[in-house]
């Protein structure tokens, strides 16, 4: 049964508010064509300040982070708070929605509820740097609130060459001061997002919205494939040792891998050989390998298949490769508790008699971060064809409305609950 008394009028504005906002945030942009907002620039700058004018006008308090997040908060100061929100960053060329409408919904969520009473504040969150787009690191703003800051990550560097901590001091922060932005466990009641599914699994099934039950477990390795340069046409087939089709086996490898394999995806997303000249062979490739699952157990024993297949590939070519990790986060699964109560909320809003779907994240997300310190809930909406990071993406505004309400019905949910 319901719990929100609002009508659909009120749900409708606010799922208008939300899109309008989107198209709003689009326009905040370092790209003279689409969309981009990387850490700690200008832009971030700029749509922290919009975020913070827009928590004020639905009674928030507000304030920036020491990590450059911006955070609002409602109710009362001494209690623990329930977490909403998202991030405000973006890859190159991206979508207009993906993490930003978990922001909005969650604002238009605190509007929805500021006269209910409850036993808990909340507190509404737009991260900072949830894609990792300019440093190379993702989930920096909300590893800081997790208290999971590493000191190794001040050296890491743009595509100019300034550092972390310089960036930092140019947006105006202070790199001492970061471990003011962890979160203790006592604090919080628990996280929710509302997120874009960023896959077709909800349009595939005609459903506009689903519970989350986990957030895939994720490595990233930058792999480096050595062979030898040498003249085009001088060298025949069989002494050329050619590092871009050792590269180019082993991308294939990848996928022939991973699609044997259930719920385990695995990307080879840069390719570049060097030295890039059309008349040599090319003597070193260089490549990319984003590989995500359900579970870590899986993933790793999938990557120990490809490391094997990668000795084949290589010593039948006559080349050498090697592996660097750069990003490693264990599956996240989400609290049993939030799960039950978003899925209640959906309830509550979509008239079905079946329960709503449950699906498993390919995505990563902040909660992957945040689960350090507290519960975790999502709540997915569906995305047309599922596409994402790309100026495609999609949602639409009945879902969004639909999506309000139920993460409203959610957080009463957990208020009743408590």
């Amino acid at each position: 049964m319901p719990l929100l008394d609002a009508s659909r009028d009120l749900i409708a504005a606010a799922a208008r508010r939300v899109m309008a906002r989107c198209d709003e945030l689009a326009r905040v942009s370092a790209a003279q064509s689409g969309i981009e907002r990387v850490y700690l620039s200008p832009e971030h700058a700029r749509v922290n300040r919009l975020a913070a004018e827009w928590m004020r006008e639905v009674g928030m308090t507000t304030r920036q982070d020491a990590a450059g997040n911006q955070l609002g908060r409602v109710g009362d100061p001494a209690s623990a708070a329930l977490m909403l929100g998202s991030h405000l960053d973006t890859v190159p060329d991206a979508g207009r929605y993906d993490g930003i409408v978990g922001v909005l919904m969650a604002l238009e969520v605190v509007r929805l509820l500021r006269d209910a009473t409850l036993p808990f504040a909340i507190e509404v969150v737009a991260f900072s740097d949830e894609e990792g787009t300019r440093f190379g690191k993702a989930l920096l703003g909300s590893s800081a609130v997790a208290g999971a800051w590493d000191p190794g990550w001040w050296s890491l560097t743009d595509a100019e060459g300034t550092s972390l901590r310089e960036a930092f001091l140019e947006f105006g922060l202070d790199p001492g001061r970061i471990g003011e932005a962890a979160r203790q466990p006592d604090e919080l009641v628990g996280y929710l997002e509302a997120h874009i599914e960023q896959g077709p699994e909800l349009d595939e099934r005609g459903e506009s919205l689903a519970v989350v039950s986990s957030i895939a477990s994720a490595r990233r390795f930058q792999l480096i494939v050595e062979g030898e340069a040498r003249h085009a046409g001088g060298t025949p087939y069989d002494r050329r040792r050619d590092a871009l089709l050792g590269a180019s086996e082993a991308a294939l490898a990848v996928e022939r891998i991973c699609r044997a394999e259930h719920h385990i995806i695995g990307t080879v997303g840069q390719l570049e050989a060097y030295p890039g000249a059309v008349n040599v062979v090319p003597g070193e490739a260089r490549l990319s390998l984003d590989l995500r699952g359900e579970f870590d157990g899986a993933r790793d024993s999938v990557w120990s298949a490809i490391s094997a297949e990668l000795d084949a590939i290589m010593g039948r070519r006559g080349l050498r490769w090697t592996a660097r990790e750069v990003h490693s986060a264990p599956a996240v699964f989400c609290a049993p508790l939030l799960q039950d109560a978003v899925r209640e909320g959906i309830r509550s809003t979509v008239a079905t008699t079946e329960d709503p779907a449950v699906i498993f994240s390919r995505a990563g997300h902040d909660g992957m971060a945040i689960g350090a310190v507290t519960g975790v809930g999502m709540l997915f909406l569906r995305n047309p064809d599922g596409i994402s990071h790309h100026p495609d993406e999609s949602v639409s505004e009945g879902d969004v409305a639909r999506g309000i309400q139920s993460l409203a019905e959610t957080v009463l949910q957990l208020a009743a609950d408590r």
